[in-house]
């Protein structure tokens, strides 16, 4: 078959990497100038290794990802660290990596809260039976089971951080179940960055003879009356057996009009958080104390969900001695960060550094990059299985992956990788 496969980012690549080793010519399309979607990086001069422009990394868990390492023979440039995570209270930051160190966090009271957390805690990495969970939200489900103060302390900042006070009393505790299931304290990244994954993954794809079309939009997707799929950017038109699209929904509905109205109204109705994420370079260390991931809740007035100290994961000689932070939230596509211009974000982030640490000065500061996406984050509902969009759209030989049917699990490089595989052994059926 002559296959096209829309957007490079790690299920587009994965699901190429499938069809050509079954001895289809691939043709992957990519509005970007290099590979890695959601997961590219950018290197500034001086620099020995990328970092991504939205934060990425991998837990030793993704199963999915590691197997594809070992499959391309890339496993010994994986590295893995296990960084230090807190949890803001009162003022203060406490360890929050575990299940122990979560029992010693102030914020849940004493006696019969923590035993609650524990056990919720336990049975949650234990029980794979997330279906019923879907049935009910987070709120209810959390306030019932480990009791309403541990819900308000510490699920319902995660929850609203994640998905806006708008969303988050729906999201269903399937959702809540696949991240305390399947995540690790242990997390693992690539020598060079997520971009130099991607570029070594697309130079054996070119090896395999995927052509590749950088910088080039999709607008279009015609299914014509000899039965192939033309495939349309600006003036060019290809013709292609089937075609893959690894994008957003609201993509997917705007470049193939031909859908069926019921398929197009169900890719519309899904609903999604958007991301701003800051990354910032400084003369010194933001952390004191060497913390990397740092959870903060909106009520205590930062202006971000997460800070992370790049460079307490991965040493600052990699980026040329730079202190590399990230402030990032998800957002409302309308949220004003988005009209924002990096001054005036930078602006807003500045004070809240202090909070971190008391010796931080506006003129430690070097430089920064501002990365906004409308699509950054499904919001799964209640019964949000029912809702996901087939693989096989009902327009013959259009397929459709993307993280919005990645579920109950998070969203992430992992399940970008699954989703487009399963893709492709439904195409080459």
């Amino acid at each position: 078959m002559k296959v096209a496969v829309i957007g490079a980012g790690f299920g587009g690549l994965a699901a190429a990497l499938d069809l050509v080793k079954a001895g289809n010519s691939v043709t992957v399309f990519e509005a970007d100038a290099v590979p890695g979607g959601l997961a590219a990086g950018f290197k500034e001069p001086g620099w020995d290794w990328s970092v991504e422009k939205f934060y990425h990394h991998w837990f030793t868990s993704d199963k999915y990802m590691f197997h594809l390492f070992q499959e391309l023979g890339l496993q010994d440039k994986v590295l893995i660290l296990n960084p230090k995570t807190v949890m803001y209270h009162n003022g203060k930051f406490y360890p929050f990596d575990s299940i122990p160190s979560a029992l010693l966090y102030p914020g849940l009271g004493y006696g019969i809260n923590k035993i609650r957390f524990g056990l919720v805690g336990v049975y949650l990495r234990m029980t794979k039976n997330w279906k019923p969970m879907e049935k009910t939200t987070v709120a209810e489900w959390m306030s019932k089971y480990a009791g309403e103060k541990v819900y308000r302390e510490m699920w319902e900042p995660m929850v609203i951080g994640k998905f806006s006070e708008k969303h988050a009393g729906k999201v269903n505790m399937a959702w809540m179940w696949a991240r305390l299931h399947a995540r690790t304290t242990k997390l693992a990244t690539y020598m060079g960055g997520f971009q130099a994954f991607v570029d070594d993954m697309a130079g054996i794809l070119v090896e395999k003879d995927v052509q590749f079309r950088y910088n080039t939009r999709v607008t279009r997707l015609e299914k014509e009356t000899d039965g192939v799929i033309s495939v349309h950017t600006g003036d060019n038109v290809e013709e292609f057996d089937k075609v893959l699209v690894t994008i957003s929904p609201a993509q997917l509905a705007r470049m193939a009009p031909q859908l069926p109205e019921e398929y197009l109204k169900g890719l519309l109705e899904l609903k999604s958080m958007g991301a701003v994420v800051m990354v910032i370079a400084l003369k010194h260390q933001l952390s004191k104390e060497g913390y990397y991931w740092y959870n903060l809740p909106k009520s205590a007035g930062f202006p971000f969900l997460a800070l992370v100290e790049h460079t307490n994961f991965m040493p600052a000689e990699r980026f040329g001695g730079s202190h590399l932070i990230y402030c990032g939230d998800y957002l409302e596509p309308g949220h004003e960060y988005f009209q924002f211009t990096k001054e005036e974000l930078l602006e807003r982030f500045i004070p809240s550094f202090k909070r971190i640490n008391p010796d931080f000065s506006p003129d430690w500061i070097t430089n920064s990059w501002v990365s906004r996406t409308n699509y950054a984050q499904p919001v799964p509902l209640l019964n949000h299985s029912q809702n996901i969009p087939s693989i096989k759209t009902p327009l013959d030989g259009l397929y459709f992956a993307s993280m919005s049917q990645v579920y109950p699990w998070d969203r992430g490089t992992n399940f970008a990788v699954e989703i487009a595989r399963r893709a492709a052994a439904i195409m080459l059926k």
